[in-house]
């Protein structure tokens, strides 16, 4: 069995053509081409046309999470230009929906575009008129961290959360492979119709693609639908500098799940469970490995999965059945109806897959973490996928086409 502390990058690779990457979306989100595999076997169809391609009762999990305007520009006095990229709230916060929901000031971590320009403890402004007010956001340089910069922002509206003053002030945040200025309609369009809790710097830009016309047709066959919420940071696009993946720190990412869901996914479990997205295949499949911690540790220890440890300790592997019932037994002493935790899991080949079997997603980006998740999920075959895509005219990474990949039993 394949280690994926001792992979090499370099075997995930593939030569991706500048044009191939989709700067814009499509007019309509249902007509981008979906790649269908299956048993090896390869076809295309139209997302409009997806429930065609799952079966009945089968269950559906996307990601809920909503982008907030994380892209901030400040001027100094000089004239010349500071940005600040929101990545994740100071540890002080318990979630990430506590931190936008500040009033006043908050901390955040971010990172800086002209950096050398701002002094420590200096404070930026920045006025824009609200309700024929004048609002004011401020930032100061607290300190600097190893992958980023910790600032304080604060406002003088108080009424305002910080997520109301993030929409304000600042822009959607494009991935940097998309080489242009966010415009006003990358508000609408780099957002799931059904993004619900703010809190993400990056789209789960596999359920871009659904529209309500697709869900109709879902629920005309019975195929159920649920929802995970993971806040997607910066680090999905955190490109992999190492030559063996032992030496890479994956980024780690905020979750929630309800009750419900887990509910649902213990009644799918001789069924089809179907990911949207790399986000909600990672959350699914971490609520596994929280389900046999929560037999082997005190239940005061906090919901986190680290890197490596679901390779480390496979001799105390359980059904994902009572795994799942662990969690819900769990959440009974606690008498909450939702659990936060935390994940860095990081799914490469080599990864023993317990809930998930269907995969919803776009095509990647080469030496990724989200390849190095594609090829896990169906194996060598993957180049297969992708060399049909690139050899089909399908449009890659996030305002791209996407794949509907099952995972061969």
């Amino acid at each position: 069995m394949t280690d994926p502390k001792t992979l090499s990058i370099k075997d995930f690779t593939y030569s991706l053509p500048e044009d191939r990457i989709a700067k814009y979306p499509l007019a309509e989100r249902d007509a981008s081409k979906l790649l269908i595999y299956n048993e090896e076997k390869i076809e295309e169809d139209l997302y409009r046309n997806i429930a065609v391609h799952i079966p009945s009762d089968a269950l559906l999990v996307f990601n809920d999470t909503k982008v907030v305007e994380a892209r901030l520009l400040f001027q100094k006095p000089t004239g010349g230009v500071v940005e600040i990229f929101c990545l994740e709230p100071h540890e002080q916060y318990k979630d990430i929906t506590t931190a936008m929901l500040q009033h006043e000031k908050v901390l955040w971590y971010c990172l800086i575009g002209g950096a050398s320009k701002w002094k420590h403890g200096q404070v930026l402004e920045k006025k824009i008129t609200f309700n024929s007010n004048e609002l004011i956001l401020n930032t100061r340089y607290i300190e600097k961290e190893i992958d980023s910069f910790l600032v304080e922002l604060s406002w003088n509206d108080l009424s305002l959360s910080f997520a109301e003053v993030l929409h304000l002030f600042g822009a959607i945040p494009l991935p940097p492979y998309i080489k242009r200025v966010a415009e006003f309609s990358d508000t609408e369009r780099y957002q799931t119709v059904y993004a619900h809790y703010e809190g993400s710097v990056a789209a789960p830009t596999a359920g871009l693609h659904f529209t309500e016309t697709v869900f109709k047709k879902l629920k005309e066959k019975n195929i159920q639908k649920d929802f995970v919420t993971l806040h997607v940071g910066a680090g999905t696009f955190k490109p992999v500098k190492t030559e063996v993946m032992k030496d890479h720190e994956m980024h780690a990412e905020y979750f929630t799940v309800s009750r419900l869901l887990i509910q649902n996914l213990i009644t799918h479990l001789d069924k089809n469970i179907v990911a949207v997205g790399t986000t909600s295949l990672r959350t699914l499949e971490s609520l596994y490995w929280l389900g046999v911690k929560q037999s082997t540790v005190n239940s005061q220890q906090p919901m986190e999965i680290t890197q490596w440890e679901v390779y480390d300790h496979k001799e105390k592997m359980i059904s994902t059945k009572e795994a799942l019932e662990n969690l819900i037994k769990w959440m009974n002493e606690k008498a909450i109806d939702n659990l936060t935790g935390r994940t860095q899991i990081i799914i490469a080949p080599g990864y023993q897959f317990k809930i998930v079997n269907g995969l919803i997603t776009n095509f990647h980006q080469p030496q990724s973490t989200l390849l190095l998740l594609v090829a896990a999920f169906i194996g060598k075959t993957w180049k297969n996928v992708y060399d049909y895509a690139l050899g089909n005219n399908f449009r890659f990474l996030s305002y791209g086409d996407g794949s509907l990949l099952w995972r061969n039993s």
